[in-house]
């Protein structure tokens, strides 16, 4: 299914949020724009309504051309180098789903 869109959803339980803005928020979406992705939702303050694990989730939802360009995204050594300004503020659970 390399052809068809994919979509990288992301939930996040933030504990350090201004550190997560100032470092890894600023300068990741320049990274995702050259790889292909963009964003298509993004907000903080969530509400489980079935099997949550954490209070307040925050969510991203960013659509690629392919699972293949999200992949290079995510496993470049640009990307590995600002992911690691993401330490220690927060957990996260990241998805990939294809969707024609």
């Amino acid at each position: 299914m390399s052809d068809v869109p994919c979509y990288m959803i992301v939930i996040a339980e933030l504990t350090d949020r201004q550190r997560f803005l100032d470092g890894y928020a600023r300068q990741v979406p320049a990274l995702v724009e050259r790889h292909g992705g963009r964003y298509i939702v993004r907000g903080a303050g969530g509400r489980f309504i079935e099997g949550g694990w954490c209070e307040s989730p925050s969510a991203l939802v960013s659509r690629w051309p392919s699972r293949a360009a999200a992949l290079a995204f995510w496993n470049s050594a640009e990307y590995a180098r600002l992911k690691a300004l993401r330490d220690g503020t927060g957990r996260f659970q990241v998805l990939l789903i294809d969707s024609p």
